[in-house]
């Protein structure tokens, strides 16, 4: 049976699905395709090919500039036609940028989040949920809670949107407003929130007697020079007897990052093998001679969004045996992505490749499976129970990979 806002929920991404599609396709016909292409096509790195007919094209925005009653922004159809023409691949990991969307994408890589809410939010069963609310911030504060479904954003429908335009509504100016609707229970609740500078870093350690966990919560480019300094200077004297590695809502970063943090496990050994169209294309090994916690016992902390990056070194912790994975499936984004440089600031962001672990094994969709299964609640994050940590301290030295 529909519920009351489940039939509502449909009408509104119906209505957003529909808006997209007349954009999408107003933006192609912008100044007539063969007229933009040769300059369109070199921006994604292809050749203008003459011998494609657009002619239907052309035909189409003919009959719209002839009859369509207002006015056309020519810059805007040109933009739309780069998003609509990357959409159209169907691939939701490969996507246009213009330079603001490209620059809130920069920033985020590096944990530059300025100020928001302080939330992590995440795809759940097709929708953009709250994952967990960071301590002592607007969202906690206020009473948004893990599990709750990102409905509106200053009164704007944002179902059906992904992560990135969610996340970049959320954020602002320090001091501003922002009103966020969530449903929760079939429920839909408001609140009005001030954003604040939320901190950001990439990875820190926290200590239990004898066990490290090292929290590690995007790859950037200096995350695996921060975790490397952690072991060897801030293991000193402490007597370190294992170490658990949370990667529970890590949604990637760089490869490189990864291959850094990996070193410390894995000494000069592949930990990873991009493929495109089938052929190998790239063979990651890690450094060498950095491996200083290649006989530690150690856990891996995994969840729903545990991704790309993350995916790459729990795989290869692994296939090597250097770790036991605890929690639950990982995301599957088995795919590599490369950045380009777009003239004006835009940035176009394509899946070049596909990744398998050391073992040949592809992760897409499928995710890694944990060796020990234990399920976080939305009721356990917002009652402060951690039961995957338990666990993962409970375990003893011998019941861990070596």
């Amino acid at each position: 049976m529909t519920t009351k806002w489940e039939a509502k929920k449909v009408n509104l991404g119906s209505a957003i699905i529909g808006s997209a599609i007349t954009l999408v396709i107003g933006a192609f016909l912008g100044f007539g395709w063969t007229k933009i292409s040769p300059y369109i096509l070199p921006y994604f790195g292809f050749s203008h090919v003459p011998s494609n007919d657009w002619s239907s094209l052309d035909e189409v925005y003919a009959e719209l500039s002839a009859n369509y009653d207002g006015d056309i922004d020519k810059a805007t159809l040109v933009e739309g036609a780069k998003k609509g023409m990357v959409e159209a691949i169907g691939d939701p990991y490969t996507a246009y940028m213009n330079a603001e969307e490209a620059k809130e994408f920069e920033a985020s890589l590096h944990g530059d989040s300025g100020a928001g809410i302080g939330v992590e939010i995440a795809l759940r069963e097709n929708y953009i949920r709250v994952i967990r609310t960071l301590p002592d911030n607007p969202a906690g504060k206020a009473g948004i809670k893990a599990g709750d479904i990102i409905y509106k954003v200053n009164d704007e429908n944002v179902l059906g949107e992904d992560i990135d335009t969610v996340s970049s509504k959320l954020r602002g100016t320090p001091g501003t407003k922002v009103k966020v609707t969530v449903v929760r229970d079939e429920d839909e609740k408001e609140f009005e929130l001030t954003r604040e500078t939320i901190n950001n870093v990439s990875a820190y350690a926290e200590y239990d007697g004898d066990t490290a966990v090292l929290n590690v919560t995007r790859f950037d480019t200096d995350t695996g020079s921060i975790v490397q300094k952690i072991v060897e200077n801030d293991f000193k004297g402490k007597n370190i007897e294992k170490v658990i590695l949370d990667l529970r809502n890590n949604t990637g970063g760089y490869v490189s990052a990864a291959k850094e943090l990996l070193s410390l496990w894995i000494d000069e050994d592949v930990v990873l093998v991009q493929k495109n169209h089938g052929e190998t294309t790239e063979i990651t090994k890690t450094n060498r001679g950095k491996a200083k916690l290649g006989n530690m016992p150690t856990v891996v902390l995994t969840n729903g969004s545990t991704a790309s990056a993350s995916e790459i070194v729990a795989g290869a912790l692994k296939d090597y045996d250097k770790a036991t994975i605890l929690g639950e499936t990982t995301f599957g984004k088995g795919v590599v992505q490369t950045l380009f440089d777009l003239p004006g600031g835009a940035l176009l962001k394509i899946t070049t490749a596909h990744w398998y672990t050391p073992k040949g094994t592809s992760v897409s969709e499928t995710g890694i499976t944990p060796d020990i299964e234990v399920e976080l609640t939305y009721d356990d994050t917002n009652h402060n129970r951690d039961p995957q940590m338990d666990a993962a301290k409970e375990l003893t030295i011998k019941d861990l990979k070596k």
